[in-house]
């Protein structure tokens, strides 16, 4: 058995060799993938998440060859699908979609979480920024606008309740700075993802909900939900009608969500760049990127590295927000 063979060999079996790692692995991943990859989707169907998942894995799915196959596994505001992940074997074969809920507003809430955030993970690629919207169902919440609104809260604190998708999630953490910020009461009702979410604020069940833009946006035209203002930079083309927070006094909540592409730590970086060249160009296709920009996705497609970096910087925020808010998991 000559050098290479013994050190695929060994890799095969799990030995490393010191100086040895990077060409078995290299030799290895030249031929991935040679099966099906699951994309674990840590939210249930429906949600911004699952749909931009869907359209990127589409894509992907031609250019690498293999099935891209999308799995939903919700519960824990996202924590069981991100430590599913975090947990599986770093071969490639097992991916997830990150979200500031996975990586940042979950650890930031829940010390006890079962993974590590910043150790657990290997980024790959953000894919998209999206805005979120604060929507209200405009049969139980008279208000027409964010003043409205935020004087009604205050005349009738209790009464009006929000959706999340639950506990420790970017909806409640964004709807907790909201109320911070106006000094109101609003009751939270935490569900298992954003579709039953957003399912129960079209039923009236509950009053009010921040959801990203593209899951909200077809309900937002029907006229089933009212948008009172989008947390994003600048308004958006697709509702120019609805101011942003900034316009209604609310700048420190135009915060923008993004949803990535990672895998577990000790991802080899052969594989790390197949998969973030797949994804440029699932970005980079006409058809996808005008699918995600209809529903409002900003697309992103940055290295893995700036990927890190804006995780990190998103978990030392939320992390800032709670502490000063005292909130927590049972909140």
């Amino acid at each position: 058995m000559n050098r290479r063979d013994t050190l695929l060999a060994l890799v095969a079996l799990g030995i490393g060799l010191p100086g040895a790692f990077t060409l078995p692995m290299d030799a290895l991943a030249q031929g991935y993938p040679t099966k099906p990859i699951r994309l674990v989707v840590p939210f249930a169907p429906g949600g911004t998440t699952d749909i931009v998942a869907r359209i990127v894995a589409d894509r992907m799915t031609r250019d690498l060859g293999q099935p891209v196959i999308v799995e939903n596994r919700s519960g824990g505001g996202g924590t069981i699908g991100a430590d599913l992940v975090a947990k599986s074997a770093p071969d490639g074969y097992t991916l997830g979609m990150a979200t500031v809920s996975t990586m940042a507003t979950n650890p930031a809430t829940n010390p006890r979480i079962s993974y590590d955030a910043a150790r657990d993970f290997t980024p790959i690629i953000n894919l998209v920024d999206v805005p979120n919207v604060l929507i209200v169902n405009p049969t139980k919440v008279p208000a027409k606008d964010m003043k409205e609104f935020v004087a009604l809260l205050a005349k009738n604190p209790g009464r009006y309740s929000y959706a999340s998708s639950g506990s420790g999630g970017l909806s409640h953490l964004d709807f907790e700075l909201f109320k911070m910020l106006t000094k109101t009461f609003v009751v939270h009702i935490p569900y298992r993802g954003a579709g039953p979410a957003m399912n129960d604020t079209l039923a009236g069940q509950v009053d009010a909900l921040v959801d990203n833009l593209p899951s909200a946006l077809p309900h937002i035209r029907s006229g089933k939900v009212r948008a009172l203002a989008v947390m994003a930079q600048m308004r958006i083309d697709a509702l120019p009608g609805v101011p942003t927070f900034a316009e209604v006094g609310l700048k420190e909540a135009n915060n923008m969500a993004w949803y990535g592409l990672l895998g577990p730590a000790g991802l080899p970086q052969p594989i790390v760049r197949r998969v973030h060249e797949a994804a440029v160009k699932a970005l980079n296709d006409p058809e996808s990127r005008k699918r995600l920009a209809d529903g409002g996705s900003i697309v992103d497609g940055g290295t893995p590295e700036a990927f890190a970096q804006k995780a990190a910087l998103e978990l030392a925020l939320r992390r800032e927000i709670v502490a000063k808010q005292n909130i927590k998991l049972e909140d």
